[in-house]
């Protein structure tokens, strides 16, 4: 088989070359008597060159995989112009049929190599690709043209690639019809539209037993289709309910939110009156200590002004004592030479008067001296008000500088409280979400929780009346649920530890 493919490879291409050979000068000469011009010598090999040309490259993409079938169609064309201007370069084609002829058979033979090395490569290249198609046997066509036809058509318009399955399913129809006639009086078309499915669907190149199988099928894909639709469904009401419990999981957090905004407003209302009060306080204390203070600038200028005073006073007791001691001293002198006898009492007198005017001198200085010191005790007393004052001045501040740190601490751990709580809140309300808890189970359950944040775990330490708010209920209802949620914490529940 290997010399054969060679032979004919060889053969083919012998031919060609001839086939070209010959009718370069045929066509050179039709072109000069057409006018070419030096363009005949080139106007042959532009032609056999273009039909080998589209030839090659029709088969390559037929090797691809990508067949194009104008390409055939246009090499063949320009065969046949070659086979035309062969022929007419030996003059008027019916003038000399002959030699049309002999222009004729090379072209012919060239075109059949073709043809069949096409027919090679498209062979191979189905059953390398695993796509291999049998035709309609020639035996067919010439015994029974109209149903080879038939067949043909089949096998095109519904892809069966096998003649033996075409006939394998053409016999399958054809007894199928025959035992339909027989079922049904000898006429098929009486049978239901069910079991007419095999007779009916044969343009489509369906066997019996898959034509048959199609209701089934129809029904299987309708249970499909309801399945799908009743999990869709169902899925859409699980999304339903998820967006639902989203929608109350959101209004809890913002009803939360709301609490702590109002709970941080009253803590800064709170503060920012304690800070008015500690400025308030700091500012009367302030002029307390500048009241005292010129209260005792006041008594100190006083004191000051009774120490001149004294001073002056003093100054003039000196001033009649000198007086008082020269006209005594004058007194004496004229007694002393008046009387003799009388000068020792005379000087034992004024020794006695000037011993009472020393100690009225010395008593009237401790006087002034007790007075200064007085007055240096109520400056030293208003300086010591005074430092106190500031000492309170600046406990005032460091109060509310205290104040206000532990102020910010307890806001924070207020704010964590509370962040605590909404989640302890909201994972409770999430796990009776998933418990599917009754109402009351879930009112129960808040109280309990009600007890643990308000009460510090007593229940009677949350009254009624906050119970049948928060709850929406009478006060018979709410004393209901505060036992049963006493009840419940005895029993060991905490959401806190649910968190964990």
């Amino acid at each position: 088989m290997l010399g054969v493919a060679i032979l004919a490879a060889i053969g083919g291409a012998v031919l060609a070359g001839i086939g070209f050979s010959g009718s370069y000068t045929a066509l050179q000469q039709l072109g000069f008597r057409h006018g070419f011009g030096n363009f005949s010598y080139a106007f042959p090999i532009g032609v056999d060159a273009g039909i080998v040309a589209l030839l090659a490259m029709d088969l390559h993409l037929i090797r691809k995989g990508a067949p194009a079938p104008w390409l055939r169609l246009l090499a063949h064309t320009f065969t046949v112009a070659t086979i035309y201007f062969n022929a007419a370069s030996a003059g008027p084609l019916m003038a000399n049929p002959t030699g049309t002829a002999m222009h004729a058979v090379i072209p012919i033979m060239f075109v059949a190599v073709v043809e069949a090395g096409r027919r090679l490569v498209i062979r191979i290249t189905r059953i390398e690709a695993g796509h291999q198609r049998d035709g309609v046997p020639l035996h067919r066509w010439l015994l029974a043209p109209l149903p080879a036809f038939r067949m043909y058509r089949r096998m095109r318009l519904n892809g069966i690639a096998s003649y033996d399955r075409t006939v394998e399913l053409e016999r399958e129809r054809l007894v199928y019809r025959v035992m339909l006639e027989r079922d049904n009086g000898g006429d098929w078309r009486k049978a239901p539209a069910d079991q007419r499915l095999p007779l009916t669907m044969a343009p489509f190149g369906l066997s019996v037993d898959e034509a048959l199988a199609l209701p089934a099928e129809a029904e299987e894909r309708a249970q499909l289709r309801a399945e799908r639709k009743a999990a869709f469904e169902a899925e859409a009401a699980t999304r339903a309910e998820a967006r639902t419990a989203e929608l109350k999981i959101s209004k809890l957090r913002t009803a939360g939110r709301v609490e702590a905004a109002g709970y941080e407003v009253g803590a800064e209302t709170a503060t920012a009156k304690a800070h008015a009060h500690a400025r308030t306080v700091a500012a009367g204390r302030e002029a307390e200590a500048a009241e005292r203070l010129d209260q005792a600038e006041e008594e100190l200028a006083a004191a000051a002004a009774e120490q001149e005073a004294a001073d002056a006073r003093l100054r003039a007791a000196e001033t009649d004592r000198t007086a008082a001691e020269t006209e005594h001293t004058a007194a004496e002198t004229r007694r002393r030479a008046a009387e003799t006898d009388r000068d020792a009492a005379t000087v034992e007198r004024a020794r006695a008067e000037d011993e009472e005017a020393v100690q009225a001198a010395r008593l009237s200085a401790a006087e002034t001296a007790k007075a200064a010191a007085e007055t240096e005790e109520a400056a030293a007393e208003a300086l010591k008000r005074k430092a106190e004052a500031d000492r309170d001045a600046a406990t005032a501040k460091q109060s509310q500088a205290d104040t206000e740190e532990a102020t910010l601490a307890a806001r924070l751990r207020a704010a964590e409280a509370r962040q605590r709580a909404a989640e302890v809140e909201l994972r409770a309300v999430e796990m009776e979400d998933e418990a599917k808890l009754t109402p009351s189970a879930r009112a129960t359950r808040k109280v309990a929780r009600m007890i643990l944040a308000d009460g510090a775990g007593n229940p009677d330490a949350v009254d009624l009346q906050t119970i049948a708010e928060t709850l929406g209920v009478s006060l018979a209802t709410a004393s209901g649920r505060r036992a049963e949620a006493a009840e419940l914490l005895a029993s060991g529940y905490n959401p806190g530890r649910t968190l964990s």
